[in-house]
């Protein structure tokens, strides 16, 4: 893990000074941004999401996806937790806590388009950050990869239903075309680009590869790290005068992470999966994919929506919270390991 990973907690905190000392300071600029859309589309966010996920999106082998039956129990695992129950415990987590408990605290009328951010941010699985978690764990790669591949199959097919499910639940208005054009332009079209792109650079050798993928990684976080400044740039003001909303929609994302993370892990344990594959296994259960998130969440709702801060939220706390995970996964391991020899 790179000193500038292991940090994003902190560079997404100053992200979210600069942006709103930018925003108060030149509202005109942002809103010449702004204004530059296509379809619902904002050019300008749309190149800095592509410079995220396209990077991320060339460490996916799906030949790793013959691998499948050797990991059987660990993929089954990780499968029902990432779309059988993380989507729809984020959605009730959501519901209870913004909907409900924080509801006096929060604007009015506030609390709907944040739990459309929280649907966002739980419907996609982590495709590249976990496979830091993985080695921190001591994980199995070729389990994580198997995993990773087999969740972006999925999620070309699955994000779009699943997302307009699960806001339909919750009673916000699903603009269908958006979220079609969202799931083609963030998911569909990148992950065909990445394969191509990623077979052509392996006709020079994974060393080739490995090099390409190690120059685009602080692309990728830049990109994700400008996007945050123009998010908070549009919501400065709002910010400014209700920091405590941040602190609120954290919870329910701190709820549903160990939650999941929880579950994953205890599953695991009961079907007797090797712990090597448990802890991936775990964090990829509970991770995001808050790029995709972000991303579908302006396209949807708007740069300056209570659910595009919803999903950066979500990346506020991601570094930490995974960390945090990893430790607990680690010094369980005696725990775990004994049950496996019982």
């Amino acid at each position: 893990m790179s000193l500038f990973e292991r940090y994003l907690s902190l560079w997404v905190a100053l992200c979210i000074i600069v942006g709103i000392s930018l925003g108060h300071l030149s509202p005109s600029a942002f809103a010449t941004i702004a204004a530059l859309e296509v379809a619902n589309v904002n050019l300008v966010v749309a190149l800095l999401i592509w410079l995220m996920i396209v990077p991320m999106l060339l460490r996916v082998d799906f030949g790793a996806l013959h691998g499948l039956r050797r990991h059987w129990r660990g993929i089954g695992v990780t499968l029902v937790v990432n779309w059988a129950i993380k989507p729809f415990s984020m959605a009730l987590l959501g519901t209870v806590f913004l909907g409900w408990l924080f509801a006096p605290w929060l604007p009015d009328g506030a609390a709907t388009s944040y739990i459309a951010g929280l649907i966002l941010l739980a419907a996609a699985p982590c495709t590249a950050m976990v496979f830091v978690w993985s080695n921190l764990v001591d994980g199995d790669p070729n389990y994580t990869l198997s995993q990773v591949a087999l969740n972006d199959l999925i999620m070309v097919f699955a994000f779009a239903p699943l997302v307009g499910l699960l806001l339909g639940v919750a009673a916000i208005t699903v603009p269908w075309d958006t979220l079609a054009l969202s799931v083609g332009l963030y998911i569909v079209v990148p992950v065909l680009f990445a394969q191509l792109l990623r077979r052509a650079l392996l006709r020079g050798g994974e060393t080739r590869l490995q090099r390409i993928l190690s120059a685009l990684g602080p692309v990728s976080l830049s990109s994700l790290l400008l996007t945050l400044v123009l998010l908070f740039g549009f919501q400065g003001e709002q910010i400014v005068r209700q920091p405590l909303v941040i602190a609120l929609i954290a919870v329910p994302i701190l709820f549903q992470v160990y939650l999941n993370a929880g579950i994953a892990y205890w599953l695991s344990r009961r079907l007797g999966v090797a712990w090597c594959v448990a802890g991936p296994s775990a964090l990829i259960g509970a991770s995001n994919f808050f790029e995709l998130a972000v991303a579908a969440a302006i396209s949807l709702f708007g740069l300056s929506s209570g659910a595009a801060l919803a999903t950066v939220v979500g990346v506020l706390v991601e570094v930490p919270v995974m960390l945090s995970i990893v430790a607990l996964v680690k010094r369980t391991r005696p725990w775990y390991e004994k049950a496996m020899t019982a």
